[in-house]
Order: C-alpha cells, then structure tokens, then sequence
C-alpha cells in the first residue's frame, strides 16, 4: 500500500471508518504536530497502534501549528508531514486538521481508544467525551522537536 493512500479528507476518513467499523476493528486516535519526526512520536505511535486494530493520526495543519508553536514552525510542510506518518507501519489514516485542538476530528472518528501525552491531565484532554476510552502515554525525556531545533541551532 502506497503511503498516500493513507492520507484522508475528513469526508473519505468517514466513510472508511464506516468500513473499519463493520468490520469489528478497534479504533484508536492520536494527533499532534509532528514536525520533525523523532524517537518520542515513533514510541507513542507504536504505543497507540498496540491498543487497538487501526490508528487513526490527526495533523495538525501548517497554520494551526504557527499559531500553536510560534512564526518559524514547522519546520516541514503539513503534506510532508502527513506522508512521513502515512509511510510508517504502525499508521493507518492520517487526517490534518486545521483547527488548534482536534476536537472536531475526533467527534468524527469517534474512537475506541483515544490516546494522548502524559503531560495532559485527563481532565484537559480534547474530545475525550467522543472516545470509549482515553488513554495517557509517557512521554520520552528529553524528545521534542523544540528541543532539537534548539540543539541544531547552537
């Protein structure tokens, strides 16, 4: 399977989950920025994929992550980003979204599991009333993009 057929229209990630559905798998979401991919995202994606039957990863747009992460991010393009996650096994469907919180693509995906970092309290989680389950990753130390703009940058 080619990595950009796994990258969705909300319109198209609804009905293909319509399928995934009907045909008893289990759902898991989880979303970020995933500017430059590294250790951390990996691990929380395989993390994700292991709770359930296929992992649905929301992007967030280039416009939502200037205004979430400051003028000179991201550092890669949205299409970019997506067809890098869309590449990776433990992806099923990336969808972006250009809003600053994923709420309104998890009220469409409505997943079983929804998965999100441990620097998160529950109770700040977006969308978890759309999920059947929330889950909370732990972060690895030290990984971030941030951080790794600031090491390449010295």
């Amino acid at each position: 399977m080619k990595a950009k057929s796994k990258i969705f229209s909300r319109p198209a990630l609804a009905k293909w989950l319509d399928k995934q559905r009907k045909a008893g798998k289990k759902i898991v979401f989880t979303n970020g920025c995933f500017d430059i991919l590294h250790a951390g995202h990996v691990s929380v994606l395989e993390f994700s994929r292991a709770k359930g039957d296929v992992l649905v990863v929301g992007v967030n747009s280039d416009a939502s992550v200037r205004r979430l992460k400051g003028p000179t991010r991201p550092v890669n393009q949205q299409a970019d980003r997506a067809l890098v996650l869309a590449a990776l096994q433990a992806v099923d469907a990336v969808c972006v979204f250009s809003e600053d919180t994923p709420y309104n693509l998890i009220k469409l995906v409505r997943p079983d599991v929804l998965v999100k970092g441990g620097d998160y309290k529950p109770s700040e989680i977006v969308g978890r009333e759309f999920a059947k389950k929330v889950v909370r990753f732990a972060l690895l130390k030290g990984r971030s993009t941030t951080n790794i703009i600031k090491k390449v940058q010295k």
